[in-house]
């Protein structure tokens, strides 16, 4: 970071990460926005503590397969650059405030901005973390949004039998929270092994091959076409099928034929970017990512991190995190 030499306070220049071709990335230095026009509470400026790894998604950006046609779709908020690259991408950033409105200077925030050591926003997008909620833990609150919304889509009841088909972070963040409606019975399923243990420290019940065919509701998130096989198999008469991987440029068959019309199944998308319209008039995403954060106060979501290296080891390891998916989860950055 560097300082303007007429006010020591004032920072510039931060350092952030950017994807520069396929599989490459650099740290490079990124000019700070403007403070502002001087009204009071305008912007706030941020140190990082932490930043989350989202495998899926930001490999994708890493490896340039984000399709054309869902560049626009696929922006970050605080994006910089434009895909395929140099881009400036990723949206789990935890930090400190050290400018800005009295009463948010000092106070650990998360926003939904890249991998940065420092940077700075309007105040409206930050928020502050709850007071039981570690900052090493809030890097999960993106993925914890987007379990919310995937649940909200799917709707679950009292009693409901679930089926959770793919054992990522949003997988396990759904099944945990799905668990805890009472009655339920949720069955956390994964080809891979190595997932049970964190399945079971968070009191789910694994399977890595699922027979019974009598769900309510099947979520799937595993992000590959034969999951979306698997997930079809275990879904009852007239159950809904919520889709919630994200494929890129992936063609994907969705086998349709069998008993997809004799059982009466709703296979339906459900993308983070749009709040479920069940919830629209009432909910906005303020509130959302502020209840994400609510429900992270569980100690045992410190699983879900499987790895940690420092901000400047990115350029040597984010090839070896994002390709490494059978022990990697969420891998948190420290800044």
């Amino acid at each position: 970071m560097q300082r303007d030499p007429e006010n020591s306070n004032t920072e510039t220049v931060a350092r952030a990460w950017w994807v520069t071709g396929a599989g490459k990335g650099e740290i490079l230095e990124t000019p700070l926005e403007p403070a502002g026009d001087g009204e009071a509470g305008e912007t706030v400026t941020v140190q990082a503590l932490y930043s989350g790894i989202s495998r899926g998604t930001e490999s994708l950006v890493f490896h340039g397969r984000v399709p054309r046609s869902e560049y626009t779709a696929m922006r970050a908020p605080f994006q910089a650059g434009e895909f395929p690259w140099p881009v400036k991408y990723g949206y789990a950033n935890v930090g400190k405030v050290i400018e800005g409105p009295v009463e948010l200077v000092g106070q650990t925030v998360f926003c939904l901005y890249p991998h940065q050591d420092y940077y700075r926003v309007p105040a409206s997008a930050v928020t502050p973390l709850p007071k039981d909620l570690p900052a090493e833990r809030a890097i999960l609150a993106a993925n914890m949004e987007t379990a919310v919304n995937g649940l909200w889509d799917g709707s679950p009841a009292v009693g409901d039998r679930i089926a959770v088909v793919g054992l990522g972070v949003v997988g396990l963040l759904v099944a945990w929270l799905a668990s805890r409606i009472p009655g339920t019975r949720v069955t956390a399923i994964d080809t891979n092994p190595e997932r049970q243990t964190v399945a079971e420290q968070l009191g789910l019940t694994f399977s890595a091959e699922p027979t019974a065919d009598d769900h309510d509701l099947v979520i799937h998130a595993s992000g590959h076409p034969s999951g979306l096989e698997t997930a079809l198999g275990l879904a009852g008469q007239e159950a809904t099928l919520i889709e919630m991987s994200w494929y890129g440029d992936q063609l994907v068959s969705a086998p349709l034929g069998a008993a997809f019309h004799p059982r009466r199944l709703t296979l339906k998308s459900s993308q983070v970017g749009q709040i479920a319209p069940s919830r629209v008039p009432r909910w906005d995403y303020r509130k959302r990512l502020a209840l994400a954060l609510e429900l992270l106060s569980e100690d045992a979501l410190d699983a879900l991190i499987t790895g940690e290296c420092r901000f400047e080891d990115l350029p040597k390891s984010m090839a070896r995190i994002l390709i490494d998916g059978r022990e990697t989860l969420c891998h948190r950055v420290v800044y």
